[in-house]
């Protein structure tokens, strides 16, 4: 079976790249997608349909949709596109947005937060629904921006794995869109008829300014050197430990042996928290 476009194909491949390299997804594995209803998330769900169809193991999929609580959020396009392409869908209903306008003030991004508490609900609905991976729609620019953000304002040299076990062993997240860049996304999502549902947080959307430089930092730089995100994606996976200041690097030393993955934060947990600090 063809596919659909040369968009596609070059996705595809990539997306193959990424599964193979890194070993993603193996045969037997139930995949759940994070489907945000955003344009990340659907091109994720929809090449990943492709390359099932297509591949020479045997794997399933399962869109679950993490409903933050948002008045005004599009549920129903979700459920719609999903029900029209015979895809699995869960939706969770949540109360992470009330959590987070409790802990934050109006001034602050409550996306890092946001994303936590997603992450945790997807790790418990994983178990739920079976699966034994859990698919994330971060792009190659995430991995890039991820890498300089650290660097320029973390002091760390880190970006984020294509694979990654959670530190009880029980979930394995994986990023199938390492290779393909955030406009190829937004073009495949468009050019698949998939409807982009945007965040109904009062914050979403609005980039953090250090987020804001790299971005403009980056394109700057693609003016002049039009490889510049290849470049970049590759020295993540070119790392020459000796040539670094680290001395847990130096020869002979017992490297520090790191977490995988902080703690995911619960919002029952945060709640009750708060309720504690109230009654103070």
């Amino acid at each position: 079976m063809p596919y659909a476009s040369e968009l596609e194909t070059r996705i595809a491949r990539k997306v193959t790249r990424a599964i193979t390299e890194h070993n993603l997804i193996e045969d037997g594995d139930r995949v759940m997608v994070g489907l945000s209803g955003g344009k990340d998330s659907w091109a994720l769900m929809q090449v990943l349909d492709v390359l099932r169809r297509r591949a020479p193991i045997a794997f399933s999929l399962v869109a679950v949709n993490i409903d933050s609580g948002y008045e005004g959020y599009q549920h129903h396009k979700l459920t719609e596109a999903c029900a029209a392409r015979g895809w699995e869908l869960h939706v969770e209903h949540t109360e992470i947005g009330e959590a987070i306008d409790d802990i934050l003030d109006e001034t602050a991004t409550p996306c890092s937060l946001c994303a936590r508490l997603r992450r945790g609900a997807l790790y418990r609905l994983a178990t739920q629904v079976g699966a034994t991976k859990i698919a994330l729609g971060h792009h190659a620019d995430d991995f890039i921006e991820t890498l300089l953000l650290n660097v320029f304002f973390q002091g760390s040299i880190k970006a984020m794995p294509a694979r990654l076990v959670s530190d009880n062993g029980a979930h394995v997240v994986i990023r199938p869109l390492v290779y393909v860049t955030e406009a190829e996304a937004m073009k495949y999502a468009k050019a698949s008829a998939l409807p982009i549902i945007g965040c109904c947080c009062r914050a979403c959307g609005d980039l953090s300014l250090q987020r804001q430089r790299v971005k403009r930092l980056i394109a700057e730089l693609e003016v002049e050197h039009p490889a510049i995100k290849n470049s970049m994606l590759r020295a993540l996976g070119n790392v020459a430990p000796r040539h670094l200041l680290d001395r847990r690097l130096d020869q002979g030393s017992d490297f520090e042996r790191r977490p995988t993955e902080t703690a995911v934060p619960d919002v029952k947990d945060i709640k009750r928290q708060l309720r504690v600090t109230e009654v103070r």
